[in-house]
């Protein structure tokens, strides 16, 4: 990922401000040329700084009205197969490595305590896992968000 400069911190800003924002509309805001918008962005999108769109779809809209976290003990010398059969697993959103107690931290969606059942029995049937501890999310406090880190990259490139 290349380093990102005033006029990328900028455009990322305008960005998650206005997600739908043309080229043109970007450029008008900001004060640059269409050219130099669309230049920036192809740069951007390649060095991956954008997630996925998918991150922008809400499970809820799907179905799932409960976020659980489940925390996944392994053994490790079969940790990428375990990971490469939680994959196949479609209510599963999102798992990080941990250092720690727990190896990994999976995020789950489920249809209700039922489902989240059901998910955790599917979990601990992977070869290899030890056992899971539960956590259902009351309540997202804070969603996920960028725009902090974009405001301080300015300050510092200012």
């Amino acid at each position: 990922m290349h380093t990102l400069d005033q006029t990328d911190t900028l455009l990322l800003r305008a960005l998650s401000e206005e997600p739908r924002s043309t080229f043109v509309a970007l450029a008008q805001k900001l004060g640059l040329s269409r050219n130099t918008v669309q230049a920036r962005m192809a740069k951007l999108e390649e060095s991956n700084t954008f997630l996925s769109f998918d991150r922008r779809v809400n499970p809820i809209a799907l179905g799932y009205p409960l976020t659980a976290f489940i925390e996944v003990h392994v053994q490790q010398k079969r940790l990428a197969q375990i990971v490469a059969e939680l994959a196949q697993i479609p209510e599963i959103v999102q798992a990080h490595g941990m250092s720690g107690q727990s190896d990994l931290l999976v995020r789950v969606v489920c249809t209700d305590a039922d489902d989240l059942f059901r998910i955790d029995g599917t979990i601990l049937a992977v070869e290899g896992v030890e056992r899971t501890e539960t956590s259902l999310a009351m309540g997202e406090v804070i969603p996920f968000r960028v725009a902090p880190l974009l405001e301080r990259a300015e300050q510092r490139s200012s």
